[in-house]
């Protein structure tokens, strides 16, 4: 499955060998409501950790989405052109972004556990 790690700004990313599959998380989706549009970066693009690469649109707002790592886009979720939706019905599963073929491990040390995210998000609702 690999080990998800996640930013302050609410992305996610599961990482496998060399390679970070990305989205936003479940909190942020449950943020922005309803999700209508998704604007991906494209293949081949070279992305820095905490850059913007992406964008949501919601019925409540737009929402830049950052990338976790640095590195090349691998791959995109084609389903979210068409099925934004996903990403609130399945954040972590079908409603995946982006991957990315991940330039420096020693990035991963600026990420989150689970446990740190849940804590965080706690933090930050209060």
């Amino acid at each position: 499955m690999g080990e998800i790690k996640f930013t302050k700004t609410h992305e996610w990313a599961r990482i496998n060998n060399d390679i970070a599959t990305a989205g936003i998380t479940d909190h942020a989706q449950s943020e922005l409501g309803d999700i209508v549009f998704v604007e991906l970066p494209s293949v081949g693009d070279e992305v820095t950790q905490n850059s913007q690469c992406a964008t949501v649109e919601s019925t409540k707002a737009a929402s830049e989405v950052y990338a976790p790592l640095s590195g090349k886009i691998d791959e995109i979720n084609e389903e979210l052109v068409n099925n934004p939706q996903l990403i609130n019905e399945s954040p972590f599963d079908k409603g995946w972004m982006f991957k990315i073929k991940i330039k420096d491990r020693t990035e991963l040390d600026n990420l989150m556990d689970e446990a740190t995210y849940k804590e965080f998000i706690e933090k930050e609702s209060h």
